[in-house]
């Protein structure tokens, strides 16, 4: 089960018949609405689009707002566009003015009063670079540093510089009032610069009732800066390096993701990695080789997702560059020395509260017994959020009780969420849980599962207990020899030599009331042995440390209880036998 979660960005390309279909069917995590494009009629067809087919494939999709940002733009161009060359001047003005090759306006006005001489403005995403040589009250007069072509509404930056700008605009209200509207899961928060700006964002939420979680772009060196108290107060980060790449020397991009990365592992929070991963698959059907390791070497740092932005809304391969992302994420997982990351997490953090100090343990304990799950009961999903800070290996499985929960987690690093009713104790929770990811076929008879939840029911942020549970049955009792070793398989009742000689098979489960040499050459071929006799220096227990499987001996009624042909499961350390869903 792939753990890094891949979020793909809706446009022109998923609106093509059958394709956003498929994005779902081939693991799309998160959809991502990129309202720097579109109008709200486009977005909440798409929305409506993704909840509907979300339903009939049974698949929790949240929904992300991605603001526009307190952005600054060139004005209209009166052809369009122009072609600037290395050495000329060119101005920018806070005039209302048609663009020519000689002069722009640009969109936010007090851009003269924040920059200073010498100083260098950027136009396209970096495209074209312009010093700045004199500055008055309305215009900012510039040397062209390159030869480009520019055009109406493109994009500028200003690397270094703190604007005065206030950070949601009028545009990003009206868009994030719309996204509690419509019930979007996550707003992604563009040009964060500190904990302010998402508090602004939040408190709109708040004065609205809108469980939405958010996530702080950070595309600039204030944002860099400021990293630990913008973690305090977001849900999570993206690792934005398209603007990022423009304000920032380029060449501090790898290093400045690996700190960004580290510090939202550490702190437990959501971290996607964005912009460019498989760029060239908007027109070529592989990505390139350098593509691939970007991927995995973000997955390597830690990140808890990746994002594909042109190469879905807009590319020509969107359903096939999101295979390619699976892949490399799968791939990657496979070469991840997962104790290794957890011990990390968990020795770099400060003390840890208590709901996070068992979900430590409950992550280090299904190490230590190889779980197939972790399940987490949690009303909020904040224990999820726990265990998946600490990136263990085996899959967390979320039962929420509300479907926005539901979605929400779905963001998260190795969680996998499931909606569930309100249990009243707790061990109906621990058997209403470990029931609903039964159902779900994420655990299966005779798996070991690690459970955590909070006692008393109900409460959020009281996560203190943990429970290694056996799913399934239990159909016999005995001692385990081996303790180290389990089998899974089907049964085979032989009361004697002759008997296994006519119907054993090799990799059956070989169940006897005892046994002697006779019947020796079937044991080597069993996948595992139950034997009624008792005793550790009985034959059965002799030649099964020998030979070095999974035996239970002192099995009661084992000849009679199990029949040929059930599938069952052994766990030699517990001595247990159980029934396995067929």
């Amino acid at each position: 089960m792939r753990k890094t979660k891949i979020v793909c960005t809706l446009g022109p390309s998923t609106d093509q018949p059958g394709i956003l279909r498929q994005l779902l069917e081939n693991g799309m995590n998160v959809a991502r609405f990129n309202f720097s494009h579109g109008d709200y009629a486009e977005h909440k067809g798409r929305l409506d689009q993704l909840r509907a087919l979300s339903k009939e494939l049974d698949v929790s999709i949240p929904a992300m707002l991605d603001t526009k940002g307190p952005e600054i733009r060139l004005g209209e161009f009166e052809n369009g566009k122009e072609q600037l060359t290395a050495g000329q001047k060119f101005i920018l003005t806070s005039r209302n003015v048609k663009g020519t090759k000689e002069i722009s306006s640009i969109t936010y006005k007090d851009l003269p009063h924040d920059v200073s001489v010498g100083g260098r403005i950027m136009l396209d995403d970096g495209l074209i670079s312009l010093r700045i040589e004199s500055i008055t009250d309305t215009d900012i007069v510039c040397t062209v540093e390159n030869d480009g072509v520019i055009k109406t509404k493109k994009g500028v930056n200003v690397p270094g510089v703190h604007l005065s700008m206030p950070y949601m605009s009028q545009r990003d209200r009206d868009d994030i009032l719309f996204g509690i509207e419509q019930g979007y899961d996550l707003i992604s928060a563009s040009f964060t610069r500190s904990a302010q700006d998402i508090m602004d964002i939040r408190h709109l939420l708040d004065e609205h009732n809108a469980n939405i979680r958010i996530i702080a772009k950070i595309e600039n060196q204030e944002g860099i800066d400021n990293i630990d108290e913008i973690l305090s107060v977001a849900d999570g980060i993206m690792v934005a390096r398209g603007d990022m790449g423009v304000e920032i020397d380029y060449a501090e991009i790898p290093s400045i993701q690996k700190h960004l990365i580290d510090h939202a592992m550490q702190m437990g929070k959501i971290c996607i990695t964005a912009t460019q991963m498989l760029d060239s698959m908007m027109v070529n059907p592989r990505p390139t080789r350098a593509e691939i390791t970007d991927v995995a070497n973000a997955i390597y740092d830690g990140t808890g997702a990746v994002m594909l932005s042109g190469e879905t809304a807009a590319g020509k391969y969107p359903v096939e560059a999101l295979k390619a992302m699976a892949m490399i994420a799968e791939t990657t997982e496979s070469d991840t020395n997962y104790e290794s990351l957890c011990h990390h997490v968990g020795m770099d953090s400060t003390r840890l509260t208590i709901s996070a100090a068992v979900s430590h343990a409950a992550c280090t304990t299904a190490s230590d017994i190889g779980a197939s799950a972790i399940i987490t009961a949690s009303k909020s999903g904040e224990t999820a959020r726990l265990l998946s800070r600490f990136r263990p290996d085996a899959p967390i499985i979320a039962c929420v009780l509300d479907e926005t929960t539901c979605r929400q987690m779905n963001v998260y690093r190795g969680v996998t969420p499931l909606l569930m009713d309100y249990a009243h104790s707790t061990d109906e929770l621990i058997s209403m849980s470990v029931k609903a990811a039964e159902d779900a076929g994420l655990i299966h008879s005779g798996d070991r599962v690690v459970v955590t939840a909070g006692v008393p029911v109900g409460v959020s942020g009281t996560t203190n207990m943990i429970k290694v549970h056996l799913v399934g049955d239990t159909l016999l009792t005995g001692i385990g020899i081996n303790p180290g070793l389990n089998a899974k398989g089907e049964v085979c009742v032989c009361r004697n030599a002759e008997e296994a000689a006519k119907k054993f098979k090799a990799g059956q489960i070989l169940v006897v009331p005892f046994t002697t040499n006779d019947i020796l050459p079937y044991m080597r071929q069993a996948a595992g042995i139950i034997a009624e006799e008792a005793g550790a220096n009985s034959h059965s227990a002799i030649v099964g440390l020998t030979l070095g499987k999974p035996v239970i001996i002192g099995a009661t009624h084992a000849t009679r209880t199990l029949k040929d042909g059930m599938k069952i499961s052994m766990d030699c350390a517990r001595g247990v036998v159980q029934a396995m869903s067929e």
